[in-house]
C-alpha cells in the first residue's frame, strides 16, 4: 500500500495495537481536551466511515481521544451525497487528508445483502452492497470488497474536486475484527 501521509497510517496502527491490549479507551477526553477543543475547534488526523453497527468505535478501535478522528457512521459503510458532503468538509474545511473506510466481520447490512437484500429504506442499502459485494459469499471477503468499493466510490466522486481532490488524499479500506478487535489493512 502506497500512502502520502504515512504517520497518519502508523497513527492508526499503533492506535489499534493499544486497543488490542486496553480495558478502556486511552484516548484523551478529559475537561482540558474539551476546553481546548471547544476554543480551538477540531483537528482531526483521519475521516474514518464506519458501520453504525453498536460494535464498531472508532474512537476506541484506535485509541482516539476528543477532536482526533471525523467519523461518520452509516449501515454497511454505504457512500451517498450526504457521507461525500462530510469527508468534502473535512477534507476541504478541516485539513484532514486521510480517509479510512471501515468494514467489519459479522456486518447485519453485508449479511442481509448476501442473503439476497431487504425491504424499505434497508433495501436501498443492502442494494448497494450487493453491488460491491457481487457473488461473494464469504463474510470476511465480502466486508473487504464493500470497504474497497465504498473506498473507491469517494475516489472517484472527488476526483476533479475543487477543495479535495481524491489525489490529495490517502482513500484507505480496511477490515476491523469483532471478535479479536483488529484491523486489516487493504494493500
Amino acid at each position: 500500500m502506497i500512502v502520502k501521509y504515512p504517520e497518519v497510517l502508523q497513527t492508526l496502527i499503533a492506535g489499534n495495537a493499544r486497543y488490542l491490549e486496553a480495558r478502556t479507551n486511552p484516548g484523551d477526553v478529559s475537561p482540558a481536551r474539551r476546553l481546548e477543543t471547544a476554543r480551538n475547534g477540531q483537528r482531526p488526523y483521519a475521516i474514518v466511515i464506519a458501520c453504525a453497527d453498536s460494535r464498531v468505535v472508532p474512537e476506541s478501535i484506535f485509541s482516539a481521544g476528543l477532536g482526533e478522528l471525523f467519523v461518520i457512521r452509516v449501515a454497511g459503510n454505504v457512500i451517498g451525497d450526504t457521507q461525500l458532503g462530510s469527508i468534502q468538509y473535512a477534507a476541504g474545511h478541516l485539513g484532514t487528508k486521510t480517509v479510512v473506510v471501515l468494514g467489519h466481520t459479522q456486518c447485519g447490512a453485508v449479511g442481509a445483502a448476501m442473503a439476497g437484500g431487504a425491504e424499505g429504506y434497508i433495501g436501498f442499502l443492502t442494494r448497494e452492497i450487493a453491488e460491491a459485494i457481487g457473488d461473494e459469499r464469504d463474510d470476511l471477503r465480502a466486508s473487504a470488497r464493500n470497504a474497497a468499493y465504498s473506498a473507491a466510490r469517494i475516489r472517484e466522486a472527488l476526483r476533479d474536486d475543487h477543495e479535495c481532490p481524491a489525489d490529495s488524499l490517502d482513500i484507505l479500506s480496511a477490515v476491523y475484527h469483532i471478535d479479536t478487535g483488529a484491523v486489516d489493512w487493504a494493500d
